[in-house]
């Protein structure tokens, strides 16, 4: 009995050691982005053996998934997203995991299939490609799937050429002194186009061009969850104050103003006209086949309240869809899908009957917006950018506001995008990705589409006897005069749901010279031997920042007043990203002003300070600070080469 229990207890130990060894599979674990790298959070990740889905998973915000416990053999990991191509990718997984995977998505509806190898670590793997027109998905070191379109040579690229693209002329702002201009003031600024454009020239491995880069629409691009209530007033004021970091000499203030978030569910309904440039230049996939994915994906999330109107506009205007339900989700579907582009650009003809549609269906109470997507380049019918901006500022008095999408590249027109969108009362977006597009349509619609505070101006005072000289940090494009703070006749910018605005001061302790701009001796004036001497308040303060604003449908505005202390915040929770953006935006500028500011500097101020970050934008920023500081040295290299060689 003994020697049959012990042969018993053997056999077992043996069968379940053999269980063991098969239950005990490899880890694959990976990325889902899209062309441009952004990560795609929702898209479904299924490991398929024989045609039976063995493992599944959903990527998650920042587009990462993991599949555990993958036995050896040959399977398909099949990854959908809607409004991207499906990637089918046949992996052998060997006895060891892989690399993590980094599966990128093409915008369509194609699938995508290519045989590769899962092996060890390190192993590099083999592609088979697949027969045309589909485009080859590879492993590269066991370490990449990738279905971004290739050339010949089998080189991820598409070159640019920026030299028909226009951008309004940045002059950056200089050092102040408080005793010749006490205040500064300016409209805030909700724009996020500058950022994303930014990131789609380095994504395809160009530095921008200087006066593409917006450094105040690079900062708001990020939110931060300042307090969001200030003297009841739909958002609130923070301030903060530490050490400037590129120029340890001066300090660094923030202004920090966040409106308050719409309750769940509570969206208002929604009157949307889609103004669509459907001429010649916007065939490529990068224009209106993305603008009609994205339009799907918002489709989606309508509702009976909603209405949708599509107007397109080339060399003739035309209505491709009437004001439909929200909840006829096929209708619309079917309208988007039949929209091509051809022909020249009436964009001005366009705009008006966007907006007679959005007026004959204004919702009261409700988002009443124009949404136009284009690449700015109209060359039919009223093509001055002044007359466009003056036939917007007209329709804005209807109470429909306008919201520019820019798409595309060689023949953008950032210049006339911002400005209509500016003068519409409205955001400017650039789409450099599906990915953006959703986030501008449907995970932000709130900060994008429901205002909640109108022509919104600030107006910072400086104490001559805390503060030497200042310098505000962007926004050149925005400034105003001092007496237009008061006037409530002159535009400004508006404030979203949920929006954050940041402003940042570069700020000079009294007695420094930054060489602000003097003025010469007065002739015909009292020496100064003669002129009273100037009378101390012994104050602490810093500075005052004051706000006006007002209601969506209001016509006076109110104001908030907050002073500023001058002692460097205890724990400042926002100031170091910020500063990271802004010195990131001053070296892709090659500023006068950016110092000692470095790459590494700015990427090590960002990960110290990069805080919650949900949805993966700061660390795709950090991302990009090392793309840049790579491109930078490359144009250092070869620039040493062209002058040896001559």
């Amino acid at each position: 009995m003994r020697v049959q229990s012990r042969s018993f207890v053997a056999v077992l130990l043996l069968f379940l050691l053999t269980i063991s060894g098969q239950a005990a599979g490899v880890l694959l674990q990976g990325r889902v982005v899209d062309p441009a790298g952004s990560p795609l959070p929702g898209a479904k990740v299924e490991f398929v053996s024989a045609g039976r889905v063995v493992a599944k998973a959903v990527a998650g915000s920042g587009g990462q998934f993991r599949l555990p416990d993958i036995a050896q053999g040959t399977y398909e990991l099949r990854v959908t997203l809607s409004g991207f191509r499906q990637s089918i990718v046949t992996l052998n997984v060997g006895a060891s995991a892989p690399e993590p995977l980094l599966v990128r998505l093409l915008i369509g509806s194609v699938d995508e299939r290519v045989m590769v190898s899962a092996t060890r670590r390190g192993d590099r793997v083999a592609a088979v490609p697949p027969p045309p027109p589909a485009a080859p998905v590879a492993i590269n070191g066991g370490a990449l799937a990738d279905v971004a379109p290739r050339d010949a040579a089998g080189v991820y690229s598409r070159m640019i050429d920026a030299s028909a693209e226009t951008y309004e002329g940045i002059e950056e702002n200089k050092f102040r002194t408080p005793t010749d201009q006490p205040l500064s003031t300016f409209s805030i600024d909700v724009d996020t186009a500058s950022y994303a454009n930014v990131r789609r020239f380095l994504n395809e491995g160009h530095l921008p061009p200087a006066d593409a880069v917006r450094v105040e629409e690079l900062i708001n691009y990020f939110h931060f969850d300042y307090a969001d209530s200030t003297e009841g007033a739909p958002f609130g004021v923070t301030t903060e104050l530490a050490p400037c970091p590129w120029d340890g000499r001066h300090r660094l203030a923030l202004i920090g103003l966040q409106a308050r978030q719409l309750p769940p569910g509570k969206t208002p309904p929604r009157n949307l006209v889609f103004l669509l440039d459907v001429s010649g230049s916007m065939q490529s996939d990068d224009k209106l086949p993305l603008v009609k994915t994205a339009m799907k994906m918002l489709a989606e999330t309508l509702t009976a309240q909603d209405r949708v109107a599509i107007v397109t506009y080339a060399g003739n205007t035309g209505v491709a869809l009437p004001a439909t339900p929200g909840d006829r989700n096929a209708v619309i579907q079917d309208a988007i899908t039949a929209l091509n582009a051809g022909g020249s650009t009436n964009g001005g003809a366009g705009i008006q009957l966007a907006y007679q549609i959005a007026t004959e269906n204004f919702m009261k109470g409700g988002i009443n917006r124009v949404i136009l997507a284009t690449d700015g380049d109209f060359n039919v019918g009223v093509t001055s950018v002044d007359a466009l901006a003056r036939l917007i500022e007209e329709k804005r008095g209807t109470g429909v506001f306008l919201s520019v999408l820019g798409v595309g590249s060689g023949n953008l027109k950032d210049a006339t995008m911002e400005k209509l969108a500016d003068k519409g009362n409205g955001n400017y977006s650039y789409l450099d990705s599906l990915h953006e597009a959703r986030r501008v349509l449907i995970a932000e619609a709130g900060s994008t589409l429901v205002t909640v505070a109108k022509d919104v101006k600030i107006q910072v005072e400086f104490n001559p006897e805390t503060v030497g000289a200042y310098r505000l940090i962007g926004y050149e494009n925005r400034r105003l005069k001092s007496r237009d703070f008061n006037d409530d006749t002159k535009d400004a910018g508006e404030m979203g749901a949920g929006h954050s605005v940041t402003a940042l001061y570069e700020i000079v302790p009294p007695g420094e010279d930054v060489g602000a701009p003097g003025i010469d001796a007065l002739k015909y004036q009292r020496p100064a031997v003669t002129a009273p001497p100037r009378t101390t308040t012994g104050s602490n303060e810093l500075m005052t920042v004051k706000v006006r604003y007002k209601q969506p449908s209001g016509d006076r505005s109110a104001l908030v007043t907050v002073p500023v202390v001058a002692r460097a915040s205890s724990s400042p929770k926002h100031l170091g990203f910020a500063a990271a953006v802004a010195e990131f935006g001053m070296l892709l500028r090659n500023s006068p002003y950016k110092a000692d500011a470095t790459w590494a500097d700015a990427a090590k101020l960002a990960s110290t300070n990069r805080g919650s970050d949900p949805d993966g934008y700061r660390a795709e920023f950090i991302r990009l600070v090392d793309l840049a500081a790579a491109l930078d040295r490359q144009r250092t290299v070869t620039s040493e080469a062209r002058r040896e060689r001559h």
